[in-house]
């Protein structure tokens, strides 16, 4: 009896919850003009909740499903009436209305923190109307398509592909590749989304961190052809070094998801480098004369051609990082995780922070990952002096060489 009371307190809660949202919405229209408020939809969570132990009680389901029928009716029925005098085609409020009858239903019959999980949303997703319609009218088609392919990706092809190596060196597993690239291109998404909600009119500083969780290497390079017609370049260069910053913290946050044993080897290097550069950055952008051009905008993540062109090579890297490892040891590993990382650090990372389960040892592992992160560096600062001024590459140059150094003295006195 004491569960059934609680059960049905819980549907009332259920009803009265999304009620308030409700009621709140139309807290302006004149009493006994709408359908439905806070006190109907608290009893219709209760009147579920009811005829749920009604039909547990006598063991005829028939009753709850007849009751809900015949709820739907008489409630769609009165709020199409009201819809026709308001001249108002939503039909929001008859759906809410149905959930939290069933909803009612389920915290009675079945699994009441479901019930529970299941109202809370529910409000959750009827209060966010003005945040879901904005965001609505800002989707462009692009990002709609990669909403629908990272769907692809995760839900039709990766449980096609199979989760096993395929190569004599434990490699190449294609569920993990994929697997892989799916996980780094949405977290480079999350940047692309930042550019997108923040815009690129807040200034350089804001594009510049935004676009670095994407891709650092592509920020640096376009900072550095806007370096050319900038009148100061310094404040250029400070945010080249912000965003390689993001870059290291990025790639700390990847080893600590992926593979979490190996963040211990990791992290304090990278993070006295990141925080170099964040030092340098921040002395730099301090000339900030108010020029500053903001318009590094980030490519979205999900185009299928390049993110083709990543698993293409996270699975040769993936491969050849296993084969040097068994042939040469500790040493083929660096070696190919430094010329990978010269390219694309996170093709690179991955590729050694799968070894572990090769029984490549944790150490070795997280020596890969800090060389492919020094030689990513180096790649940047190369791509600079090609294409930017000696004022822009001269002070990346500089605060290049002394995140290198702090690391290296982080590793050599801090790390365990």
């Amino acid at each position: 009896m004491d569960s059934l009371i609680a059960r049905l307190g819980l549907a009332l809660a259920i009803g009265l919850l999304v009620g308030l949202e409700r009621g709140w919405q139309e807290r302006d229209a004149p009493d006994r003009s709408r359908t439905a408020g806070i006190r109907t939809f608290g009893i219709s969570g209760l009147l579920g909740g009811i005829l749920a132990a009604l039909a547990n009680a006598i063991g005829a389901v028939s009753v709850l499903v007849g009751g809900f029928i015949t709820f739907s009716a008489i409630f769609a029925w009165y709020k199409a009436r009201e819809a026709a005098h308001d001249e108002d085609f939503s039909v929001t409020s008859v759906i809410a209305g149905l959930g939290v009858f069933a909803l009612g239903a389920l915290s009675v019959a079945g699994d009441y923190r479901a019930a529970a999980a299941g109202g809370a949303a529910l409000a959750a997703i009827l209060a966010s109307r003005e945040v879901l319609h904005g965001l609505l009218k800002r989707l462009t088609w692009v990002e709609l398509r990669s909403a629908l392919i990272l769907a692809v990706m995760t839900v039709i092809v990766l449980p096609l592909l199979p989760n096993r190596t395929m190569d004599p060196w434990d490699g190449f597993n294609p569920w993990e590749v994929w697997f892989l690239t799916v996980l780094m291109a949405s977290i480079s998404f999350a940047g692309y989304v930042a550019v997108r909600i923040m815009g690129n009119t807040r200034g350089l500083l804001v594009s510049s961190l935004a676009g670095a969780i994407v891709s650092s290497t592509a920020v640096t390079l376009a900072l550095a052809r806007n370096a050319t017609s900038a009148g100061n370049p310094l404040p250029l260069a400070g945010a080249a070094s912000l965003a390689a910053m993001v870059s290291m913290l990025r790639v700390c946050a990847v080893v600590q998801v992926v593979e979490p044993s190996v963040f211990a080897s990791v992290a304090i290097p990278a993070i006295a480098a990141a925080l170099a550069f964040a030092g340098c950055g921040a002395l730099f952008m301090k000339r900030d004369n108010g020029n500053g051009d903001g318009s590094i905008i980030a490519r979205n993540p999900f185009e299928l051609g390049p993110l083709l062109i990543f698993a293409l090579l996270f699975a040769i890297v993936a491969t050849a990082s296993a084969g040097l490892a068994a042939q040469f040891g500790g040493r083929g590993l660096l070696a190919s995780s430094a010329l990978a990382g010269a390219f694309d650090v996170d093709v690179s990372v991955l590729s050694a922070l799968r070894l572990v389960k090769q029984s490549v040892p944790v150490e070795t592992v997280g020596q890969a990952v800090l060389a492919a992160l020094a030689a990513n560096a180096i790649g940047r600062l190369l791509l600079a002096i090609s294409a930017g001024p000696v004022w822009f590459w001269l002070p990346l140059a500089g605060a290049t060489l002394f995140a290198a150094t702090m690391g290296a003295c982080a590793m050599l006195f801090l790390s365990p």
